[in-house]
């Protein structure tokens, strides 16, 4: 029997700034694909086909404490320039082994909400961010690297689109 790896630890890095005691919490981007159903002539069921990258994107979800400047400064930028890297220490209670694992993104940011604001009461901001490129990387082994814009999409150390540059000259 073997228990779970479970998150310990965490923090977030907002362009090489550290948010060690604001960030509260992090959804990180699902990883989707967009599967359609194919069934030809001969075929006693349908399959899914493969038709890249889901429709939603890579969207994360931050809440840290406070006000943040350095996001609502970042606000409007360009499509790749928010630059945010979460770093979390998962371990496993039956052997104390711990993974670092690191997701580095860029992207920019498409929400923030300020919540609501009152005196004496706990406040908390909230983004909501757009990624380009996406890097997961656990014990120092990449496992997962998307870049939207050049047409990368690494997935165990196959590049999944490699052949689809290729035949289109990039």
């Amino acid at each position: 029997m073997a228990l779970p790896s479970k998150l310990k630890n965490l923090n977030l890095f907002n362009d090489a700034e550290s948010l060690l005691g604001q960030v509260a919490t992090v959804t990180l981007p699902k990883l989707q694909r967009k599967l359609e159903d194919w069934r030809g002539g001969g075929m006693d069921g349908n399959v899914k086909i493969d038709l890249g990258a889901g429709d939603d994107g890579l969207q994360l979800e931050w809440t840290i404490g406070g006000l943040d400047l350095t996001s609502i400064r970042q606000f409007g930028g360009s499509i790749s320039s928010v630059q945010l890297r979460f770093a979390g220490a998962y371990q496993r209670d039956d052997t104390g082994t711990v993974d670092a694992v690191e997701v580095v993104m860029r992207g920019r940011h498409e929400e923030i909400d300020m919540g609501e604001q009152k005196a004496g009461d706990d406040t908390e901001q909230k983004m909501v961010t757009h990624c380009t490129y996406y890097k997961l990387t656990v014990n120092g082994r990449v496992e997962v690297e998307i870049d939207v814009l050049n047409m990368k999409y690494i997935v165990n150390g196959v590049d999944i689109l490699a052949e689809q540059r290729k035949a289109l000259g990039m």
